[in-house]
C-alpha cells in the first residue's frame, strides 16, 4: 500500500499542493504578462487582472472546498479521540472547525471580488482570511499539544506550533498601509545597484519613501500565506490514522 492512499492522508497533500499551485501558477502568469513585478508584489496583485484572476478565481474556489474538508476531517479526528481520551475540550474542537471554515469561505470572498474592481470588500475578505487563519493554527497548535501523546508526536507538535508563532509575527506587517498603484516601480530597485538594470527595464522613476512598508507587507503576506499550506503538510502523519464514513439513516413518517 502506497503512503498517499493509507486512510485520509491524501485529502491535506491534495490541499498543500494545489494552494501552493494556485499561488504560484498565478504568480507566474502575471509575471509572464508583466501585470505584477518581479520582486515582492502582493498576493493579492497577482490575481487582479484576467486571465490570472479567473485561474486564481477557479483554484482558490477548490483550495477552499479542500480546505473545509480538511480541516472537517480534523475536526471529527480530534472529537473521536476526545470521546475516549477526553484531553480535548469540545469546546475548543468547535471553536477551531468555526475559525477554520470562516478562513476558507473568505478565501473566496477575496477570490470573487478582485482587487482592481471591488476594493473594499476585497481586503474586508482578505483580512478576514488572515485574522482567522492566523488564530486556526494557533488554536490547532494548542489542540495538539492537549492530545499529546494520544494524536501527533512531540515533534509535530513543536512544528505546529513554531509555524503559528511565525504566522502571528507576519501577520501584522502584512497589514501595514498599502499603497494602491496599478504597477509599482519595485524593479528600480535594481537601479539603485547597477545602470544595467535601469537600461533593461527603462524605467527613471524612482523608489517611493514607502517602498520599505511595501517590502515588509508584501513578504509577510506570502510568509503568512505558506505557512497555512505548512501548517496542513503536518496533518499527514495524523491523517493515516483514521478514516470517515457517511451513515444514511432512513426515518418513517407517521
Amino acid at each position: 500500500m502506497f503512503w498517499f492512499t493509507q486512510g485520509l492522508c491524501s485529502l491535506p497533500v491534495f490541499l498543500v499542493i494545489w494552494s501552493s499551485s494556485t499561488f504560484i501558477i498565478s504568480y507566474l502568469i502575471a509575471i509572464f504578462r508583466h501585470d505584477v513585478d518581479v520582486l515582492f508584489p502582493y498576493i493579492s496583485d497577482t490575481g487582479a487582472n484576467p486571465p490570472e484572476s479567473c485561474i486564481f478565481g477557479l483554484m482558490t474556489f477548490i483550495s477552499s472546498g479542500a480546505g473545509i474538508a480538511t480541516i472537517y476531517a480534523r475536526y471529527k479526528f480530534v472529537e473521536k479521540l476526545s470521546e475516549e481520551t477526553r484531553v480535548v475540550s469540545p469546546r475548543l474542537n468547535k471553536a477551531a472547525l468555526v475559525l477554520g471554515v470562516v478562513s476558507c469561505l473568505s478565501m473566496c470572498i477575496v477570490a470573487t471580488f478582485q482587487e482592481t474592481t471591488v476594493t473594499e470588500v476585497h481586503d474586508l475578505g482578505a483580512l478576514l482570511f488572515f485574522v482567522s487563519g492566523v488564530l486556526y493554527i494557533v488554536v490547532q497548535s494548542v489542540v495538539s499539544y492537549h492530545a499529546y501523546p494520544y494524536g501527533s508526536s512531540a515533534g509535530v507538535c513543536r512544528a505546529r506550533l513554531g509555524i503559528a508563532v511565525v504566522a502571528a509575527l507576519a501577520f501584522f506587517p502584512s497589514i501595514l498601509p498599502k499603497k494602491k498603484e496599478k504597477k509599482r516601480k519595485v524593479e528600480m530597485l535594481w537601479f539603485l545597484l547597477c545602470e544595467h538594470a535601469r537600461r533593461a527595464f527603462n524605467q527613471d522613476a524612482t523608489l517611493g519613501s514607502d517602498y520599505p512598508f511595501h517590502v515588509a507587507s508584501a513578504v509577510c503576506e506570502w510568509v503568512v500565506a505558506f505557512s497555512f499550506v505548512c501548517f496542513f503538510l503536518t496533518y499527514i502523519d495524523d491523517f493515516k490514522m483514521f478514516t470517515l464514513r457517511v451513515k444514511t439513516e432512513f426515518e418513517e413518517l407517521s
